[in-house]
């Protein structure tokens, strides 16, 4: 299974946009994937709601593609409480992600995929190494969630075929 990751909690966001658009994208090459949406999710502690998230979302996956904004030249809290509040050994080693950054600026989170980068590798994660830096979102993707620029489109469904071989 594969499980999509929209890195934060905020509504209505470009993130979740984004992360809709890898989800349709590897659906149309298997059914086995998943959304996983951090919005309105407690995963600040290990209580019902972040087991139940585990249990459905991050312990069957064996592969994760976080879709991760940039907030003050990382990524978001919530992304990280999520991970460090999971069960490390069941939910993250020997897997593999793929990762998506996505910025209103112009670096595409760079420093927020290499940080997560080297936290995944603490984990034990496999990540491939095509990222996707996605500068400028709304030059991008618009509000409905379609990408606005034909050369990106190619991007990004090259970093899902190389994934799905990953």
């Amino acid at each position: 299974m594969i499980t999509v990751i929209s890195g934060t909690n905020r509504a209505d966001s470009m993130t979740l946009k984004t992360a809709n658009l890898y989800y349709k994208l590897l659906s149309e090459h298997t059914a086995d994937v998943k959304l996983l949406s951090l919005e309105q999710k407690q995963v600040w502690e290990r209580g019902k709601e972040m087991l139940a998230l585990e249990k459905e979302y991050l312990i069957p996956a064996e592969k994760f593609l976080l879709i991760m904004p940039e907030y003050n030249a990382s990524f978001p809290g919530v992304l990280k409480l999520m991970i460090d509040n999971s069960d490390v050994k069941k939910c993250w080693w020997y897997k593999k992600a793929a990762l998506v950054g996505v910025s209103d600026g112009r670096a595409g989170n760079l420093r927020g995929l290499e940080h997560m980068t080297s936290i995944l590798h603490y984990l034990k994660v496999n990540v491939l190494y095509n990222k996707v830096l996605l500068s400028r979102i709304n030059e991008e993707i618009n509000n409905e969630g379609a990408l606005l620029k034909p050369e990106t489109e190619v991007m990004i469904k090259h970093q899902v075929e190389e994934f799905l071989k990953f």
